[in-house]
């Protein structure tokens, strides 16, 4: 029976020294875990509570987890905190997973708040992920829209100097424009570039040029051809706001209506040309038609000429010709022979008798 008490004791003991083993292993467990957590988070957490943008562990933990860096992420909301922007952990760390730029996001909107321009956190963002890859930021967009961008019409990258438009006279006038833009926050995402507003603004200026009626109207007034420009309303659905075109450069060119009516006039001599000469061919081959029908009436007179002696003959076996009337009618040919001699001296030559 002591034996048996003495055994339960031992266990009773062995279980209580075990107990407190496992607490004291859980405890070291909890104590290395928070002492990790002390040295990767403390100063983060130390910076970020004296920079009056309290975070939680539990907060650093998930970006931790998240794989999003924790140092800047805090850093940029100290800094958005510090502006007067309430942006939260969570937003930051959504828009980084995102591929978002979360320094850009923070600068842009301070800038814009500085300015005195409304511009919310999920539009910056929807600005930055718009942006991504194309060589612009999202802070540039808000730069741009405190301080107006001039834009070169021609662009220099597209080689050109001058926009070429004619005016009704045919004389070119050669044009270079300045353009001062700003950002349309509102219309960033989504709008047009910068390309189109050259474009338009270039079809703008060849139109306004091309619907005076001299040149010397746009030398005297260049100024005509930005106000008409500018009431066109260019910058529509695109991502700028077109405060000002200026005409830096006006210059004239070649007489391009003269050169036209010219090359227009030597076209018309060549057509008149080909249309003569087709004439001239189709009096040619009438004119050798002719000819082929007189060679072929004197054959058929010939021919008839030839049936005269057959017929004389035939006459004479008949009795209805006599000597006498054949004299006669010789008679009458050589007197009608010399009367031919008499009437064209000039020849030298005796007039053939017919063929008998």
């Amino acid at each position: 029976m002591s034996n048996t008490i003495l055994f339960l004791g031992q266990m009773n003991l062995l279980s209580s020294r075990l107990l407190m083993m496992i607490a004291l292993a859980v405890v070291l467990v909890v104590f290395l875990v928070a002492a990790i957590l002390l040295i990767n988070f403390f100063s983060v957490w130390i910076r970020a509570l004296f920079s009056g943008a309290r975070v939680r562990f539990t907060d650093l933990i998930a970006l931790r987890l998240r794989s999003v860096p924790v140092g800047m992420v805090v850093d940029n909301r100290i800094t958005a905190i510090k502006s007067g922007l309430d942006v939260t952990i969570d937003d930051l760390s959504t828009h980084y997973l995102a591929g978002g730029s979360v320094e850009m996001v923070i600068l842009a909107l301070i800038a814009a708040r500085k300015a005195g321009i409304h511009l919310d956190f999920d539009r910056a963002c929807a600005i930055d992920l718009a942006t991504k890859g194309t060589g612009k930021t999202v802070l540039e967009a808000v730069k741009t829209s405190v301080n107006p961008k001039v834009i070169d019409c021609p662009a220099p990258t597209t080689g050109k100097v001058t926009i070429d438009a004619v005016a009704k006279d045919g004389i070119v006038i050669k044009a270079r424009a300045r353009v001062t833009v700003r950002t349309n926050l509102a219309r960033f995402v989504g709008g047009a570039t910068e390309e189109t507003i050259i474009a338009r603004v270039g079809e703008g200026i060849v139109s306004t040029i091309g619907s005076v009626d001299s040149y010397k109207e746009v030398l005297e007034n260049p100024d005509r051809i930005s106000k008409t420009v500018l009431e066109k309303g260019l910058d529509s659905n695109t991502a700028f706001e077109i405060l000002s075109i200026d005409i830096a450069d006006v210059d004239v060119g070649e007489n391009v209506g003269a050169k036209l009516q010219g090359e227009q006039a030597e076209a018309n001599k060549l057509i008149a040309q080909a249309q003569a000469e087709v004439r001239r061919a189709a009096a040619v081959a009438l004119e050798q038609e002719m000819l082929a029908r007189v060679q072929e009436m004197r054959a058929r007179v010939v021919e008839a000429e030839s049936q005269v002696p057959l017929a004389m003959a035939e006459a004479f076996r008949q009795g209805n010709l006599g000597i006498l009337d054949y004299l006669r009618m010789k008679n009458i040919q050589a007197d009608t022979s010399m009367r031919d001699s008499i009437a064209s001296p000039g020849t030298g030559k005796e007039p053939k008798p017919k063929a008998q």
